[in-house]
């Protein structure tokens, strides 16, 4: 089984490059140092560009779940079988922590393609881990 390309390779291949302002909030934007910046990824998904992003900066555990238990928030009310509107989760692999989320110009991922969505240039991305606080 080969490796992922890491983003380098992808560049050496000539992928496109797309450019977004990448927004971030609580414990994410502690760990990057910003609430606000302009990346440029090689590649035009959401995929590329958080594979891009974890390269970088050192918060994919903070937001990205490995496992189903790790996206689902233990407590809540069982989900009913007949649920009104539209229910979309991402598969097992490319969902957030608990609470975290990613957002595309103000929209959760779930509502596009999920990982798969493709970003242009000039797309606002939103990494989401906010600060959670008990009495």
């Amino acid at each position: 089984m080969a490796a992922k390309p890491t983003q380098s390779e992808r560049e050496e291949h000539h992928e496109p490059r797309t450019t977004v302002t990448v927004r971030c909030t609580g414990h994410i934007r502690d760990a990057v140092g910003t609430h606000e910046l302009e990346f440029t990824f090689s590649g035009a998904r959401l995929r590329d560009f958080l594979e891009a992003f974890f390269e970088v900066y050192d918060v994919e555990e903070m937001l990205m779940a490995e496992t189903e238990a790790d996206a689902t928030a233990h407590g809540w009310a069982p989900v009913p079988d007949d649920l009104p509107g539209t229910w979309r989760k991402n598969p097992e692999g490319d969902q957030t922590r608990t609470y975290a989320r990613v957002c595309l110009n103000g929209r959760f991922n779930e509502h596009y393609e999920g990982l798969e969505t493709t970003l242009e240039d000039g797309d606002r991305v939103a990494l989401i881990y906010p600060f959670m606080f008990c009495c």
